[in-house]
């Protein structure tokens, strides 16, 4: 059986020291084992713990996000983000030619051109995590089915008065987890988007049709897009 595994982080490259993204004074991360909505050897470790148990988690570069490739580096036409105010840095999605989510940064522009990177902005890192488990159970039927943890109020778009998923894209979230966009972006991949396939992707033509510059999205995981039929919508801020 899937567990629900909640808990709190702060992520840091492990060479440089540098913070790279944290939850603390927000809500929990939240995932449901088995899924490959975080990465592997930090589920892993978190599956290892008890509630309340503090631990610090190194990832090898090799065991996260991979090493920066520089092959996954992609020219496009310019008029191929009609409609965006491009600028260096921002995060877009689109699909290749088969219809697979595609996930790229804006590198750089020059003229009628856009280069644009597929490399996760954590590829090349190791990484260490700090992290406070604060539960750990069973999946209720419902969790174990759509993957989805209902957390009561807890991510920090207002309050809702009642506990139902909660998945707002607007970049509570890192890197980390396949993408979690919302309440915590690093860690989940809600749509099983995967390094792998982005670098297949950067091999062939794709059609970036940019949901906008969020710049969320997590070393976790792969960031949230829109939700797909039969999975429950982001929540609506007031």
């Amino acid at each position: 059986m899937s567990k629900v595994v909640k808990f709190f982080y702060s992520l840091s490259d492990a060479k440089s020291k540098e913070l790279l993204e944290s939850n603390a004074g927000g809500g929990e991360l939240a995932f449901v084992s088995g899924k490959n909505q975080v990465l592997p050897k930090l589920e892993a470790a978190l599956l290892g713990m008890k509630e309340g148990e503090h631990k610090e988690i190194s990832i090898a570069c090799a065991d996260g996000l991979g090493e920066y490739d520089e092959k996954l580096i992609q020219t496009l036409p310019k008029e191929q983000f009609a409609g965006i105010d491009l600028a260096v840095g921002m995060e877009l999605f689109g699909q290749d030619e088969s219809g697979e989510t595609a996930r790229v940064v804006v590198k750089e522009l020059k003229g009628d051109e856009v280069v644009i990177d597929f490399n996760h902005p954590y590829a090349g890192k190791d990484l260490l995590f700090e992290v406070e488990l604060t539960e750990l159970r069973d999946a209720d039927e419902n969790e174990e089915l759509t993957g989805v943890v209902v957390m009561p109020n807890t991510c920090g778009c207002g309050g809702h008065g009642e506990s139902r998923p909660c998945r707002d894209d607007q970049g509570r979230g890192g890197r980390l987890s396949r993408g979690l966009g919302g309440c915590g972006g690093v860690l989940r991949n809600p749509d099983n988007v995967d390094i792998d396939r982005h670098r297949r992707c950067a091999r062939r033509d794709v059609c970036v049709h940019g949901l906008g510059d969020e710049a969320h999205g997590g070393a976790l995981g792969r960031d949230v897009e829109a939700p797909r039929e039969g999975r429950p919508a982001p929540c609506d801020r007031p």
